[in-house]
C-alpha cells in the first residue's frame, strides 16, 4: 500500500455548472470554489502533505467573455487579499506559476507581495497556476535554451532534463504524485504536462463547488491501491481505471 502523496495536483472544474444548476452567475461559483480552494487547503495541510498545485486560470480562458474575465480577475485579487492572508497565517508557503504580464499592476504587486510574506514558511507549499498552459510553458524554456546556444552560453551537449525543468515556471515543483480532476471532465487540460508524466490520474463527477474533505479522502483512498510502476515492469498492467464518484 502506497503512502499518501507528496505532491498533489488538482483541476477545480465544475464551478460555472454548479452556479447554472442554481441560476446564479459563473461568478458566483468561482467564488464558491474559492472557498473550497481554502477548505482543502487547510485539511492537505494538516494531514502533513507538502505540496498542493490547483489549476486557477488557464492561459486558454482569456477567451472567455469580457465581463467574466473582468469578473475573475477582482475575484484572484480578493482572494488574495484575504483568504490567502489566512493561509500564510497557517504556514502556508504560497506561490505562483505561469506568466503575469498581462495581469494588471496591482494584480502582480499583490503575488509579489504574498509570495514575499509567506517565503519563510515551511508547513504546505500551495502553488495556483495562473495564465498558464503547460505547453505554452514548455516552448518558453525551449525558446530560453535555445536562446543560450546561439548567444554560446550552453551547447547541444549540456540540455539535461534537469536544465530544461529549471526553464520552466514550475522550476521549483516536485513531479505530481497525484492529480484530480472534479466536474466530471477525464482529461488533464493543458496542465503541468512535464511534472505529471508519472502521475496516478483521479477523476469525479463532483462539481469543485461541492468538492469536501471526504471526497479527497476518497482519492487518497484510491491513490494508496494504485501500483506505481514509473516504466519498471509488474506482475500484470491493470487497466486505466477512471473512479467516478456520484454527481455533485
Amino acid at each position: 500500500m502506497l503512502s499518501d502523496p507528496n505532491h498533489i495536483a488538482i483541476i477545480m472544474d465544475g464551478n460555472r455548472r454548479w452556479a447554472e444548476r442554481r441560476g446564479a452567475d459563473s461568478l458566483a461559483g468561482h467564488k464558491a470554489g474559492a472557498d473550497v480552494l481554502r477548505d482543502i487547503a487547510r485539511h492537505v495541510a494538516e494531514n502533513d502533505m507538502k505540496w498542493l498545485t490547483v489549476f486557477a486560470f488557464s492561459s486558454e480562458n482569456w477567451q472567455r467573455s469580457p465581463v467574466e474575465v473582468r469578473g475573475l480577475m477582482r475575484l484572484i485579487s480578493q482572494f488574495i487579499k484575504t483568504r490567502m492572508n489566512e493561509l500564510i497565517e497557517s504556514n502556508v508557503r504560497l506561490r505562483v506559476v505561469g506568466r503575469r504580464d498581462r495581469f494588471s499592476a496591482d494584480l502582480q504587486a499583490l503575488i509579489h507581495d504574498v509570495e514575499v510574506r509567506s517565503a519563510h514558511n515551511n508547513g504546505l507549499n500551495l502553488t495556483v497556476a495562473l495564465d498558464y498552459g503547460g505547453s505554452q510553458d514548455i516552448v518558453r524554456a525551449a525558446s530560453r535554451i535555445a536562446q543560450e546556444i546561439e548567444t554560446g552560453l550552453l551547447t547541444a551537449a549540456d540540455v539535461t532534463d534537469d536544465l530544461f525543468k529549471a526553464r520552466l515556471s514550475t522550476r521549483v515543483l516536485p513531479p505530481v504524485d497525484l492529480l484530480i480532476r472534479s466536474g466530471g471532465e477525464t482529461r488533464i487540460s493543458n496542465f503541468l504536462l512535464w511534472e505529471l508524466a508519472y502521475a496516478e490520474l483521479y477523476f469525479t463527477d463532483r462539481l469543485w463547488p461541492d468538492f469536501t474533505a471526504e471526497d479527497l479522502a476518497a482519492a487518497l483512498a484510491d491513490y494508496r491501491q494504485r501500483d506505481r510502476r514509473f516504466g519498471a515492469s509488474s506482475q500484470a498492467a491493470p487497466a486505466l481505471k477512471i473512479i467516478k464518484s456520484d454527481a455533485g
